[in-house]
This record gives C-alpha cells, structure tokens and sequence, in this order.
C-alpha cells in the first residue's frame, strides 16, 4: 500500500522547456553544454556555489555575455504550471491518504523563476501540498545519487516499500528502485 508520494518538480509538476538553454548557448556559438558547463551547473544545484559565482563562470565560458542574459537563458527552461496540477495536488493532500514530499534537483534561479511563473500566492499553496520541500541546492545532493533518496527516507521514517517516487528522468527512478522505492517513470507529454 502506497501512504508516500515524493514528486520531483520540474518535467512532473512545473513545465519545462529542455531546448530553451540549448538555443541560447547556440546564441554563443556553443552547440552543446560542454563539460565545464555541466560542472558548474552541478556544483550549483549542490548548493556548492553561490549564484553569483555561477553566472560569473558562466559569462566567462560564453564571451560577449551579460549577466542579464545568463539569467534569462538560464531560467527560459522554467515554462509554465497549469493551475490543474495545483488543484490536484490540494486535493490530494486534503484527501489525508498520503503523506507528499517534493524531492528535486534545482537552484536558486530556477526557484525565483518558478516562483515569479506560478505568482507568490500559487508558489505558496503549492509548497504548502507538501510535508517536506526538499531542493537540491539546499541539502547539498542531487538525484540520482543513492544518498539523496536514503536521507528523505531516514529523515522522515519513511518505508521504501510504501512510498511512490515520481520523476521524469529514468536514471532517478532506477537508482530509488534499486533502494526499494516504487517509483513511477513519468513520461512527459503522454502520463498526467
């Protein structure tokens, strides 16, 4: 029996534009995120550096740019959060049958985005849905790293085998499968 659900946010819950970041480094002549780029991206949803040093670096590896436009192709990613998705999500809390957590891998610029998108109010009925809210630039882990998934366990008492996680990436929900985790491999597009 299922009395857990851990969603991630963005691809599940929050739209996302995957191409969005890809078309403004192309603005730079990058085709691809190289690897200095996925670095610091990583370090910065750890929470290991601060977002002023990350738009510095990032600036650095694209000539030519301003801090403006980093920020604006880095949160053009964050598209939009049908109001559906909110109604859902309160009615499932107030069903009582659940105990809800939101488990994601993101940053600060992400958060202030997702925040500005949804409208202050909705961002915090949203965050109001859930017992834990936990981002990965604040607990310093990001998925698919087995940590990540034992700490929201430990840290909550919660039973793997009782517990569904919800997530877009199949690299995440194979690595909290392999801890007993029921997860749900979300299709975006196609599953609601």
């Amino acid at each position: 029996m299922i009395r857990n659900l851990i969603f991630d946010f963005g691809g599940v819950l929050i739209d996302l534009d995957m191409e969005a970041v890809q078309k403004g480094l192309q603005k730079y002549g990058l085709q691809t995120a190289g690897p200095d780029l996925v670095k610091i991206s990583q370090l910065y949803e750890t929470g290991k550096v601060h977002t002023d040093s990350f738009v510095k670096e990032v600036r650095r590896l694209l000539p030519g740019s301003r801090e403006d436009e980093i920020r604006r192709i880095w949160n053009a990613t964050v598209a939009g959060f049908p109001t559906e998705r909110l109604d859902f999500l309160e009615s499932l809390k107030a069903s009582g049958e659940y105990q809800m957590f939101l488990l994601s891998n993101t940053n600060p610029l992400h958060v202030e985005q997702a925040r500005s998108t949804m409208g202050v109010r909705d961002f915090w009925r949203f965050k109001n849905c859930f017992r834990q809210f936990y981002l990965s630039h604040e607990i310093g882990m990001r998925k698919p790293d087995p940590e990540i998934f034992r700490f929201v366990l430990e840290k909550n008492g919660l039973d793997p085998g009782e517990t569904l996680f919800i997530d877009d990436t199949l690299e995440h929900t194979e690595s909290a499968s392999r801890l007993g985790i029921r997860t749900w491999h979300l299709q975006v597009g196609r599953d609601t």
